[in-house]
């Protein structure tokens, strides 16, 4: 599982989702990638699913790049707890994912079976996603 060797503070705050992705919004290694299309979080246990999904897809062929890591930790309180009493203590670590953010890319294979490969890792994240190219990837909602 993805997490980070150390960090500065053990809780975060949860911060806004608004607005749009400032950086790696086009295909930077690969030939196809996987776009978001709308904000969220994604947990490291989300990642690997679609990182496991792809590569069984491929079959070892080809190569698989990840730009998302998550590096936030959720806190989360236990069940039947009353409120109060403080924060609850971190349960997990998600990446923060704004709309246009390029997640996963791919290299090395043919387009039909990078995409069939990019869909089923999309169908393990818990937001709407598009397949681009390298060339086509420039505009968020095109295609």
């Amino acid at each position: 599982m993805l997490l980070p060797k150390k960090t500065k503070f053990r809780k975060h705050h949860r911060g806004r989702r608004r607005g749009e992705s400032r950086g790696q919004t086009t295909v930077h290694f690969g030939e196809y990638g996987i776009k978001a299309l709308e904000a969220g979080w994604i947990t490291n246990r989300q990642i690997e699913a679609a990182r496991i999904a792809m590569t069984r897809k491929i079959k070892r062929g080809g190569k698989v790049w990840i730009n998302v890591f998550p590096d936030k930790p959720f806190t989360k309180k236990p069940a039947e707890t009353r409120m109060g009493k403080g924060k609850g203590s971190p349960e997990g670590w998600v990446a923060v994912v704004k709309p246009g953010r390029v997640m996963f890319e791919l290299a090395g294979i043919p387009e039909p079976l990078a995409k069939e490969a990019l869909r089923l890792a999309g169908q393990n994240l818990p937001l709407k996603t598009k397949f681009v190219r390298r060339d086509d990837s420039g505009d968020l909602f095109a295609g």
